[in-house]
């Protein structure tokens, strides 16, 4: 049976570990996930490195649960706006418009977290990279899935290949985040949005379904 005083201890806890997830999705978004060390968390949030220790025990499950964090805030900024839309063409657009508005307004100061990061394991094998890797997957699977809803509807033409769709419409969206934080240009998310909605139109059954 819990007490008072181990209740107050687990909360206490779980307060620790979400301070120290929301510097380390803010720290690895700009400076990447090698930059994640339990002793510069710490000390960023003047909280005692046992504390920290504690809540995550090594630098990889630091690492992962930082991507699990992630998760969660990019699906709340992104998917969530827009996933009361029915699927279809209009839902794929709207989708990709959320990405851009979440990476415009710097949810991660470095811009989306997982292209920050994902060049760092990339080629490195292991736990880390498996959990990237998953994320990625998911975002591209549930693009795809609109794009197939929207074909099946008749939306998309018949003959529409939709792994080359998902891919142009993701290097429009990284292009645009890459290149509005190096050269400095808001313009680009602009340039991402009218690529976008002319890569729809050339696929589109009928170009006058996308205003």
């Amino acid at each position: 049976m819990e007490t008072p005083t181990t209740d107050g201890r687990v909360q206490r806890g779980n307060e620790t570990r979400r301070a120290v997830l929301g510097r380390a999705v803010e720290v690895a978004s700009v400076e990447g996930l090698e930059a994640l060390s339990i002793g510069r968390l710490a000390t960023d949030l003047g909280l005692s490195k046992s504390g920290v220790f504690a809540s995550f025990g090594s630098k990889e499950e630091l690492q992962l649960a930082a991507v699990r964090a992630a998760q969660r805030i990019f699906r709340d900024a992104v998917v969530v706006p827009v996933e009361d839309l029915p699927p279809g063409l209009g839902a794929l657009r709207a989708l990709c418009d959320s990405w851009l508005a979440y990476s415009r307004r710097r949810v991660f100061p470095g811009g989306c977290f997982f292209y920050a990061v994902s060049a760092e394991f990339d080629a490195r094998p292991g736990p880390v990279r498996d959990a990237l890797a998953q994320a990625g997957r998911a975002w591209e699977e549930h693009l795809t899935d609109l794009a197939r809803a929207a074909r099946e509807a008749g939306e998309l033409r018949a003959d529409t290949d939709l792994g080359l769709l998902v891919f142009g419409l993701i290097g429009m969206l990284e292009a645009a985040n890459a290149q509005s934080l190096l050269y400095g240009e808001e313009r680009r998310y602009d340039l991402a949005a009218a690529g976008v909605l002319a890569l729809l139109r050339g696929a589109a059954s009928h170009p006058e379904l996308l205003a």
